[in-house]
């Protein structure tokens, strides 16, 4: 990609776009992204993953972290496994050789891993040079190795690309991105040599990490913002099928005293009829059906 003041897709108002269909003639696809994350306790972690700057060992950081991925991964697979919902993991390299049982966790339960680079600790903007296809390349492999299953879809560390990035990404296999959180139905981006690779809908908005960490949000609100966005989407897909992604963190979500909230806003969801619970490659593949089918190259 070129460096542009807009992105490499054209504009176009969800108002304007023909009607998106989802299976089943549902409203809404859901799909939950747990961001299930490694960091080095040899490595600070930065400043916009919620760092503290202290020196490393950063042990209450660190800990914090680790949390997520010894106690709090395993609740939030009990709530989606209550709701019969597989997430679609945005997953660390690293963790597969450091944390085995948590993929075979996740496998077992036929959960979808993407790509999120190798660590935590480390974005794709702050690579040296010439690094950045290297990390995607092996992030890939690594996560293909541990699973069996090649990821399909990719979210970068804090949602940071270069301008190389979407072209790195597809030369590797990735069929979708979603650093790219700028609408309610996915899109095609077009990429030199007449490629092309598709944006699923992410959230900073119905995301844990800048809802408590950012804006302090209760577990109370938080459960309300999910509800109150789902209800809007819901009721807009009744014209035209939306996407609604849940970003969760497990060392956030996952303890004791905000567990029941996405309990609670999943059982408001699941309540309504027009709702398909999806993966992101689900999704990408059924938006890519339907743009092939009806000849479109629009968003």
């Amino acid at each position: 990609m070129q460096p542009s003041s807009y992105g490499p897709f054209p504009y176009s108002p969800i108002t304007q776009r023909p009607k998106l269909d989802w299976p089943g003639g549902a409203r809404l696809a859901l799909w939950i992204i747990p961001n299930v994350e490694y960091f080095s306790l040899a490595e600070k972690v930065p400043a916009g993953a919620g760092g503290s700057g202290s020196p490393v060992p950063d042990v209450p950081a660190w800990s914090a972290r680790d949390y997520g991925n010894r106690v709090g991964i395993f609740r939030i697979m009990e709530v989606l496994d209550r709701y019969g919902i597989r997430g679609t993991v945005a997953l660390n390299s690293d963790l597969c050789a450091a944390h085995p049982e948590l993929i075979a966790e996740m496998t077992a339960r036929r959960w979808e891993l993407m790509g999120h680079n190798e660590s935590n600790t480390r974005r794709l903007n702050e690579a040296a040079p010439g690094e950045e296809e290297g990390i995607i390349r092996r992030t890939v492999a690594t996560i293909a190795a541990a699973s069996g299953t090649a990821p399909r879809g990719w979210l970068s560390s804090g949602l940071q690309e270069t301008w190389h990035s979407l072209g790195y990404l597809a030369d590797a296999g990735i069929r979708y991105v979603c650093d790219w959180t700028n609408d309610d139905q996915p899109y095609a981006m077009s990429l030199d040599g007449g490629r092309s690779i598709l944006s699923v809908p992410y959230s900073h908005e119905i995301n844990d990490k800048p809802a408590f960490e950012k804006h302090n949000r209760t577990a109370d609100e938080f459960e309300t913002m999910i509800r109150r966005q789902f209800d809007v989407l819901w009721r807009e897909g009744e014209t035209s099928g939306r996407v609604m992604a849940i970003a969760l963190h497990p060392y956030l979500t996952g303890v004791p005293h905000r567990i029941g909230a996405l309990d609670k806003a999943l059982s408001h969801i699941c309540s309504h009829s027009g709702v398909w619970l999806a993966t992101g490659d689900e999704i990408a593949t059924h938006y890519a059906g339907t743009r092939e089918s009806t000849g479109s190259a629009a968003a």
